[in-house]
């Protein structure tokens, strides 16, 4: 499109947008092709749809969306909840392009009681309002199936497919089946149960699926002290049996007071790109539905708006009638015969936490889920972490941390590990020989260490890290800075991990003086980082301990050119000792390393015993 067919259609929406009344409605956006590519509502269409014509919108995606429009539509109605309802309703028609939507649900599986004539009750994920009804979807599979074993301890619903009918009964057309005869069913379909039993078992098991536990409870407990009461102890029994197992599933389910029925409660949780909304009912105490429903945003909604459209969404799609919902906010809808609280303390604000929680684990189980997938997505989300928490100028895709290695200053030694996209590159890994320090100083070996990997990599063009890490408080990050920007001139940020008084780090400091940085010790970021801390402390800790072991094992022996390995172990082995090889003849020499080699050992100690005798004299 040109410039000037732009302008053209600008002017043409413009135009359309000045002729829209003031009134609450819904409008239509269409593209080139009269497809409608979002669909919104508005208590003032006039001032609501204008505003996506202003030149200081300043989302992207809401520009990438005008720039699609070339015709408007609107449809006026009464009031607010109406403009919602058909916003809501036009959606699910019309699924548009920039409308956020919720997630697909077919994953997850139902419930379905069936409409034959003796029901089944069993899950499925294909929805056929024709077969049943459907109670669900359960996006926690663990609960569907902990309601299923309940329903068929109480009321051992038949299991078997074939299709029965009143009519074969009568006939005697069917046999027992294996459940039957292990008491997983009380075979009706050879009437050793009653119809009306069975079918009262299944109205039962439809209000614990609705969540009613509590009010089937009273019922069974009354019918039950009937029977007893009239002698009927066995049939007495069965409800007992029925209620303490009815009971000890409530007591599982039971998260409040069972005053508060009927219920609903919303979360959101959202990032950059997608919200996560917690949808929870509940009813006399008890969670008989919850799932965490899953919205890509499309042009950066905010968790105001994504919330007023989930709510309607969600109860529309759940069959929810709940006459109060709970949300976190206020928010700015009205639903009829709807009452919407925010709760600051008590029952319910219980109830919201626990939703909240919910829909914060759903996101996090889906991060992982995506990790697993792309390995690359963690180490850049945890790389924008310490970004954002240390505010770096840049993503530290390099990372590099020091430690010292000494027993009382002797054999001292330094190494430096590299982590790259928070991972460990250990080509990268280097070792380091204190030169120039005598005695145990940390400080002054670290300002070596330092200096010379900086200017050699300054030297050699190599790329420098975007952050340091030293294995240590203030002082070794002053030492480390006094280093890298005092002499070197180098801009790399510098930070520290600290320990307490069990020698256990707790702290990340940076910042010049350095501040602690608020971070959870808990946290996924600050047990990488103290990863890291172990990484260098190990790799400079073998460092020494291989250093000391040669130093240990060094013989006067190794001193002596033109001697090997192989000679060294055969005068050790014939001789026994070094203080032998030095007081054997030439010709003790020669018998076990050959004349060449013999009078290079033997002039090597003689010559120092010559020296020996004239520093002596």
């Amino acid at each position: 499109m040109t410039k000037e067919e732009n302008e053209k259609r600008l002017a043409r929406l413009k135009a359309i947008v000045s002729n829209m009344p003031t009134k609450p409605g819904s409008y239509q956006y269409y593209d080139e092709h009269g497809t409608i590519i979002y669909v919104g509502k508005a208590k003032n269409l006039k001032n609501r749809v204008s505003s996506y014509f202003h030149k200081e919108v300043d989302r992207f995606k809401t520009k990438v969306l005008v720039s699609k429009i070339h015709d408007i539509t609107y449809t006026v109605v009464n009031t607010e909840e109406d403009a919602l309802l058909l916003e809501n309703s036009l959606i699910k028609k019309y699924q548009p392009r920039y409308n956020i939507l919720l997630k697909d649900g077919k994953t997850y599986p139902s419930i379905c009681v069936t409409k034959e004539y003796l029901p089944r009750i069993f899950k499925t994920r294909t929805i056929n309002k024709k077969w049943g009804s459907y109670f669900g979807p359960y996006s926690h599979i663990g609960s569907m199936y902990a309601i299923l074993e309940l329903i068929k301890k109480l009321y051992k619903p038949r299991t078997c497919r074939q299709p029965i009918t009143k009519e074969g009964i009568e006939q005697g057309k069917y046999k027992p089946c294996l459940e039957y005869h292990i008491h997983n069913c009380g075979a009706p379909c050879i009437g050793k149960q009653s119809l009306e039993d069975y079918q009262e078992c299944i109205a039962q098991a439809r209000e614990i699926l609705k969540g009613n536990t509590r009010e089937l409870q009273r019922t069974l407990y009354s019918r039950m002290m009937k029977l007893a009461e009239e002698m009927r102890f066995e049939e007495a029994e069965v409800l007992k049996q029925r209620y303490m197992l009815l009971d000890s599933f409530c007591a599982k389910s039971e998260v409040v007071s069972h005053t508060i029925t009927d219920v609903d409660v919303f979360s959101v949780t959202d990032d950059e790109r997608t919200a996560f909304v917690n949808y929870m009912h509940v009813m006399n105490g008890s969670i008989n539905q919850a799932q965490t429903f899953e919205m890509k945003k499309k042009l950066g909604e905010t968790a105001l708006e994504i919330l007023q459209l989930a709510i309607l969404q969600i109860r529309e799609r759940m069959g929810s009638t709940a006459r109060e919902v709970i949300v976190p906010f206020a928010v700015d809808m009205t639903l009829d015969g709807v009452t919407f609280t925010v709760p600051q303390r008590g029952d319910k604000r219980t109830l919201l936490d626990l939703s909240e929680m919910n829909g914060k684990q759903y996101r996090f189980d889906r991060l992982k889920q995506a990790e697993k997938l792309n390995p690359e997505q963690k180490s850049v989300r945890l790389m924008k972490e310490i970004q954002a928490a240390l505010k770096l100028p840049k993503m530290p895709y390099q990372i590099e941390m020091f430690d010292n290695s000494n027993i009382q200053g002797s054999d001292a030694v330094a190494a430096c590990v590299v982590f790259k996209k928070m991972k460990p590159s250990k080509k990268d890994y280097r070792k380091y020989i204190i030169k120039t320090v005598v005695g145990p100083d940390d400080y002054a070996s670290m300002q070596e260490v330092v200096r010379r990997r900086y200017s050699r990599m300054v030297e050699e063009g190599q790329p420098l890290p975007d952050l340091i890490i030293t294995d240590g408080g203030q002082g070794q990050m002053s030492v480390v800075r006094s280093v890298v920007e005092g002499e070197l001139h180098l801009d790399i940020p510098i930070a520290g991990l600290a320990k307490d008084d069990r020698h256990r780090t707790n702290e990340l400091l940076y910042g010049v003086p350095p501040v602690v940085v608020g971070m959870k010790t808990d946290s996924e970021l600050f047990h990488l980082l103290t990863h890291m801390q172990d990484e260098v402390h190990r790799f400079a800790i073998t460092f020494h301990r291989d250093k000391r072991s040669k130093h240990a094992l060094h013989s006067e022996l190794d001193d002596i050119h033109g001697i090997g390995p192989k000679t060294k172990d055969a005068l050790l082995q014939a001789l026994k000792s070094v203080k032998r090889i030095k007081e054997a003849d030439i010709q003790q020499l020669t018998d076990v390393i050959g004349q060449a080699k013999a009078k290079i050992v033997w002039e090597y100690f003689n010559k120092n015993q010559e020296t020996e005798v004239v520093k002596g004299s």
